[in-house]
């Protein structure tokens, strides 16, 4: 782990890092966040009967979206072309859904932030589609589970 910090010029203010001299690699980064529920809100959310509409449906398309906007949000980070982003959900027990988001590029930087974003997002839509039935839901934790390309190598978090 490298303990220089690129956002920062010479003068210790923030700074877009320069990445016009890194060679374009393959990149992809997978996160992974949760959502812990009441067991009636994730039985209603797996039927269909939350009345706002289908809250999977709404957050997989509002965490491809956001994970396109991120360089909007995130003030360093570097407008990318993505290639791919894709949402997946999972249930743990009576009363978690698991959010995983997978972005892809073929670049100069990576896409760490991209799957972070679209993971928050995905997870913050659900709460917004289900509040006024359980506003007492739990978000997180989010973190980066992987990502492979680009300088500083391949990640992957243990188990």
């Amino acid at each position: 782990m490298s303990d220089q910090l690129t956002h920062f010029n010479e003068q210790n203010r923030a700074q877009m890092v320069d990445i016009s001299e890194k060679g374009t690699t393959k990149r992809v980064a997978v996160a992974s966040s949760r959502v812990q529920m009441q067991p009636e809100t994730l039985i209603r959310i797996k039927e269909g009967k939350i009345s706002k509409g289908d809250v999977l449906a709404v957050a997989q398309v509002a965490g491809i979206m956001a994970a396109k906007k991120t360089w909007e949000i995130i003030p360093m980070c570097h407008p990318i072309p993505l290639s791919g982003v894709d949402i997946h959900f999972s249930f743990e027990g009576e009363d978690t859904l698991l959010v995983e988001a997978t972005a892809k590029t073929t670049g100069q930087t990576g896409v760490e932030m991209e799957a972070l974003t679209a993971a928050s997002v995905a997870v913050l839509t659900v709460y917004d589609m289900c509040k006024a039935m359980d506003k007492g839901m739990i978000l997180g934790p989010t973190y980066l589970v992987s990502k492979t390309g680009g300088k500083s190598g391949d990640f992957a978090r243990e188990t």
